[in-house]
């Protein structure tokens, strides 16, 4: 391909730094992206509406459901798993009395399984709301929990 047609091919490609923006804006706003906002969206930059969804749904800090106050993420990279994060994900779910991608009845709650976040010298593992905790044991988990309200 040439590159005036390259050229040519791009210039019809949507904005989607824009896109992204909006449904970064629409997350922070919201708490989570609703179907009648990704149709706004979609309707506004001239985007067909499976693009939006493509993008929503392809960023982990993004989502489409619901979500609960605090977001849990944890490790699912390999170290991780060798460290036994399923006891961390196990213990998790039994504290907040859920399972994964479900919010807490409370709504305090969200947990999500998410690729290596860096720290596989400290395995296992996880993050709530962006804070980092390491070399997890089950016992551990209920401490960090109870401080998030």
């Amino acid at each position: 391909m040439t590159e005036g047609r390259i050229g040519a091919v791009t210039a019809q490609l949507p904005d989607h730094s824009k896109l992204l923006r909006l449904l970064k804006e629409g997350q922070s706003r919201l708490g989570y992206l609703p179907e009648s906002l990704l149709v706004d969206i979609s309707k506004s930059l001239g985007v067909p509406l499976g693009d939006v969804f493509g993008v929503a749904t392809f960023y982990s800090f993004l989502s489409v459901q619901t979500q609960g106050r605090h977001i849990i993420q944890i490790c699912k990279s390999l170290p991780c798993f060798m460290k036994k994060s399923q006891q961390i994900i196990n213990a998790v779910e039994d504290v907040i009395g859920e399972k994964l991608n479900t919010p807490s009845t409370d709504a305090r709650f969200t947990v999500h399984l998410t690729n290596c976040i860096g720290e596989c010298d400290k395995a296992p593992a996880m993050m709530v709301d962006g804070r980092i905790y390491v070399e997890l044991t089950p016992q551990k988990i209920a401490q960090i929990l109870k401080d998030y309200k």
